[in-house]
């Protein structure tokens, strides 16, 4: 099961994905003055990581692809990937244990703990995500502290690891962590826009299959926030019906949305984080992230 999710050996080949967070990890460290292979286990855990994320998210909101491919609880059964998940998550701390041959135990506990920290915080986000389903509503505020714990922390441990295993000081830690998550949360709402407007052939998952199951994504929140009109008004009733949202019910959502310019708020929210990226000083690193934020909606 684990082969088959990762599309290795004879289930691949299968649409990689972009392995950013192990480069955040790899890159900073590498930025700092670190030799590759100081990285190396720390970068293989947090992939790990997210991906026992990623198992667990897909069973949760029942989502059928993932990179154009049948998901694992899809193919297996909830109990097996569950059970998967768990395994990818036992998988994470022991691959974090094997830097014990490259850093001294001191730091390995540390880099254990901002691990730790980051996937509770994580279980935190996933959990709040979970309750705005069948909240009336929810504000620009809960949005982010949402998506600061579900996607942001991960990223922004990432960075904090990288930096951890060039020996860099706490302050330098710290700094790099801030850069992180500020790609972390430009990162998410630009997933909400692909959500709502890419094809699945960019997505490798089933179009607006976040504004079916009535997610709260960033067009969303940003929408009901605006002053009274028919648009926002068609919005309010669509996710006011507190259920699954029908086709028809989509489309009157997704005309709403580009009538009110919520593409176009969602891709100025992603501006204000880059900015907080572009004032880094790890030039390297922030070009990285700025590249892969570039990429087209489509």
């Amino acid at each position: 099961m684990l082969l088959y999710h990762f599309g290795y050996g004879d289930y691949g080949p299968a649409r990689p994905g972009k392995r950013l967070r192990p480069q955040l990890v790899m890159r900073s460290a590498l930025g700092e003055g670190a030799d590759l292979d100081d990285a190396l286990d720390a970068a293989a855990a947090v992939e790990l990581l997210h991906n026992y994320s990623l198992v667990h998210d897909d069973i949760e909101d029942g989502d059928e692809l993932r990179r154009g491919r049948r998901t694992l609880w899809n193919v297996y059964g909830v109990a097996q990937a569950v059970n998967t998940g768990d395994a990818l998550c036992a998988l994470t701390f022991l691959t974090m244990l094997k830097a014990r041959d490259r850093h001294p135990y001191e730091r390995i506990v540390s880099m254990m703990g901002m691990l730790h920290e980051a996937h509770a915080i994580m279980c935190d986000g996933q959990s709040l995500d979970l309750h705005f389903e069948t909240a009336s509503h929810v504000d620009l505020k809960r949005y982010y502290d949402m998506i600061g714990a579900k996607t942001a922390a991960l990223f922004e441990v990432s960075c904090m690891l990288g930096a951890q295993c060039a020996h860099a000081g706490g302050e330098t830690v710290r700094a790099y962590g801030e850069m992180g998550r500020a790609y972390g949360m430009a990162f998410q709402i630009r997933d909400d826009m692909l959500g709502a407007w890419a094809t699945v052939d960019a997505t490798g998952k089933i179009a607006q299959h976040d504004l079916a199951r009535r997610k709260w994504t960033f067009p969303i929140v940003w929408a009901l926030a605006q002053p009274a009109s028919p648009a926002r008004d068609a919005v309010a009733q669509a996710y006011g019906s507190g259920g699954a949202l029908s086709s028809d019910s989509v489309s009157r959502v997704m005309d709403a949305l580009d009538t009110l310019g919520a593409r176009e708020a969602a891709a100025r929210a992603v501006e204000e984080q880059v900015a907080v990226v572009e004032r880094a000083h790890a030039l390297e690193l922030r070009d990285y992230m700025l590249n892969t934020l570039a990429e087209s909606v489509g």
